[in-house]
Formats: structure tokens, C-alpha cells, sequence
């Protein structure tokens, strides 16, 4: 299919600053921190990753929708995204395994897409001033009501989203059968990081953002897992807690991302917002442990206070960004306890990092033999 009507389309940025472009053919507009991902591939995952609720993607790669959607490839049941900026949009696919074209796709969602726009130059802007809401009008609304409807859209610092993304109710994955038990916070989590545990002869039960610990303690885990989310995390102040009880009660604890983030809270280690966030399947880390470099997929615009931690007594520095020096992993000295804020199941890639899940087993097995001698 090919739409040879496309209409002006514009963002504005809080600052004031507008880029033009041109609608794919669905009205409205939507608002959000504008934010954008440099990955080559993936963004059917990157669209329903629940870590980018409440923003706006650019897209750095020229050419989206170029290879259709799949319905095995998504990481929650809907897009998460609130709209989407990128160069070219194609309206046509040509992977022979895909279900249908990403119009279609965003049409049945009414996600509210520009493209035609100067993504480079868009991209280039961002990383000068810093992230900032934004909204991308598609409808022809006059720009004096865009700025007044903008301006009342809340910053993302202090913003608790987890609770927009996660469970209602609690639910199962993997076999039941499996050697292992996995209690899973769910604060946005991603289906591939369930495929992963499971595929490591886990049996996992995902609680919603607001259960407590005694909940999922009620389960008999073997092991507890903080998922990723989007938002600022000093919000959540119930997740916090049971990270602190997890700890206090000496348990296998692996956190990703804005569980990550919630682990060193609970450590009274501060988060901050970051001028501009990681996003893309590129990202280089350090593995302090072994010496080795990784290529990792990562989608975080908060981070630990890395001074902080290395003044900590219990907590060490594991990983970090090779780009800026932000920690990228930790884990505490005394306590069965680590995480990382990049995202290790990294679907569609890469997978370098793919080792932390086998970690996390690992120390699961060395509790469970600890109180079998």
C-alpha cells in the first residue's frame, strides 16, 4: 500500500523549537518526552517496550516499517510508545514471514506517526539541549493551543509510570514443573526476559508494581527478580520496600533497568535524571569482573550516582558505560544481590550480555545448596 496524500505534520518541543514533517495518515496528536534510539533493527521491540510509555521515539535508523510486523516479536501486548518521528515510513514490507505492515499496525493502535522530518538534525538538537517533552500534531491544530496543551504535560522527573504498564493481576510463566521459582515484580517487563528465565528451567510468577513482599514471598521463590519500567523510580516507594525486605532477607535478587535503579535506592543510593538517556542496541560496557568489553541493548534515561556507590561499603561497581562512565551494573558484597541497567534478554540483539540470566541461576543454586548441607 502506498498513501500519496500526506498532510503537514509538526513537532514541537517544549523549548519552542518546531521540526515539519508529514503525517502517515493518522489524525491526532500526542504528547510526551521526546527521547530516540539509535538501534539499526528491532522496532516492533522497541515500540512495545513498556520502558518508553509516556515518550515520544525517534527514530535514528532512516528506514522504519521496511520489514512489516510479527506478532512473536512484541514485548507487551500493545505499543507502548506515545508517537513516533522518523525519516522515511514505509508503507510497504518485503519479509516474507511478516503478518502485516507497521501502518496497519500503528492504524489499529491509532499511533500518531511523522515522518519526512530532518530526524539527523532532530537527533543532533536533543543531544545539545537535553530531553524535553514534546508533541507531534498530525490534525492541524493552531500552534497557540499546542503550546498551552504542551505546557501542562509533567515532567518526567518524579513521574511514576510503572503502575501505568504493569499486571493487575498476577499470572504465570514458563513450566510449572521447572526446577526453579522465579518471583517477578513486574514494573514493566519485557516478554523476552520471561522467555529467558523460562528457557533456564524457570517457573516465574509475575506480581503486579503494588504487591508486597510477603506476597510474593507467599509464593516460595527461589529467587527474586526486579523488572525494567519506565518512569523515574524514587516514586516507587512500595517497590523500594520490597527490594529492602528481599535484601534484609537474604535472598537471590536480580534487578534490570528500573529494577536496577530501585536496588540501589533501597541501598540509600540516590538516582538522578540524565541530560539525554541510552537507547539503542549499541551501547558499550565494561565488565569490571572480567576485563571484557559488551555490546549492549539499553533504554534508560535514569541512573545510579555512581560516587555514591563506590563510597558504599557493600556495593561495587561491576559494569559501566564506556561512553560516559554511568554504572552500568553492581552488586552488593555481602547479600546474594546484583543488577545492571541495560537490558541483558536484548531482543533482537545483541547478545553478549545473555550470561546474567545463567548468573542468576547460578546463585539460586548455590542458595538452594546452602540450605540443603
Amino acid at each position: 500500500m502506498q498513501h500519496t496524500t500526506r498532510s503537514k505534520a509538526i513537532l514541537l518541543l517544549a523549548d519552542g523549537t518546531i521540526f515539519h514533517g508529514k503525517s502517515i495518515g493518522i489524525q491526532g496528536k500526542s504528547f510526551g518526552e521526546v527521547c530516540f534510539n539509535t538501534g539499526m533493527t528491532g522496532y516492533q521491540e522497541i515500540f512495545t517496550d513498556p520502558s518508553y510509555f509516556g515518550q515520544i521515539m525517534v527514530a535514528t535508523n532512516p528506514h522504519i516499517g521496511n520489514y512489516g510486523v510479527n506478532a512473536n516479536e512484541v514485548e507487551a501486548n500493545q505499543i507502548m510508545i506515545s508517537g513516533l518521528v522518523c525519516k522515511n515510513f514505509s508503507f510497504n514490507h518485503s519479509r516474507p514471514d511478516s503478518e502485516s505492515n507497521l501502518y496497519d499496525y500503528f492504524e489499529k493502535q491509532n499511533l500518531i506517526c511523522i515522518s519526512d522530518v530532518d530526524t539527523r538534525a532532530l537527533v543532533s538538537y536533543i543531544r545539545d539541549h537535553g530531553a524535553q517533552n514534546a508533541v507531534i500534531c498530525t490534525d492541524g491544530t493552531a500552534l497557540t493551543e499546542l503550546q498551552e496543551l504542551l505546557s501542562k504535560v509533567p515532567d518526567m522527573k518524579g513521574l511514576e509510570l510503572a503502575s501505568k504498564v504493569s499486571t493487575k493481576e498476577p499470572y504465570f510463566f514458563g513450566n510449572e514443573n521447572a526446577t526453579y521459582k522465579i518471583a517477578a515484580l513486574d514494573l514493566g517487563i519485557k516478554r523476552n526476559i520471561l522467555r529467558n528465565l523460562a528457557q533456564r528451567d524457570c517457573y516465574i510468577k509475575v506480581f503486579p508494581y503494588n504487591a508486597t513482599f510477603e506476597d510474593m514471598q507467599a509464593f516460595n521463590p527461589d529467587g527474586y527478580f526486579l523488572s525494567n519500567g519506565p518512569g523515574d523510580p524514587e516514586p516507587l516507594t512500595e517497590g523500594i520496600e520490597i527490594a529492602k525486605k528481599i535484601i534484609a532477607a537474604d535472598q537471590p535478587l536480580f534487578g534490570i533497568c528500573l529494577g536496577h535503579q530501585m536496588i540501589g535506592l533501597a541501598n540509600g543510593i540516590s538516582t538522578y535524571k540524565m541530560f539525554n538517556g541510552h537507547r539503542g542496541i549499541n551501547h558499550p560496557v565494561m565488565n569490571v569482573l572480567t576485563g571484557k568489553g559488551e555490546i549492549t541493548s539499553q533504554n534508560h534515561g535514569f541512573a545510579v550516582n555512581r560516587e555514591e556507590l563506590e563510597n558504599h561499603s557493600d556495593l561495587e561497581v561491576t559494569h559501566y558505560h564506556i561512553n560516559d562512565n554511568t554504572v552500568a551494573g553492581m552488586r552488593m558484597k555481602s547479600k546474594n544481590v546484583f543488577s545492571v541497567q541495560y537490558h541483558p534478554e536484548a531482543s533482537p540483539g545483541p547478545h553478549d550480555s545473555s550470561y546474567l540470566f545463567n548468573d542468576f541461576v547460578s546463585n539460586i543454586k548455590k542458595a538452594k545448596s546452602i540450605l540443603t548441607v
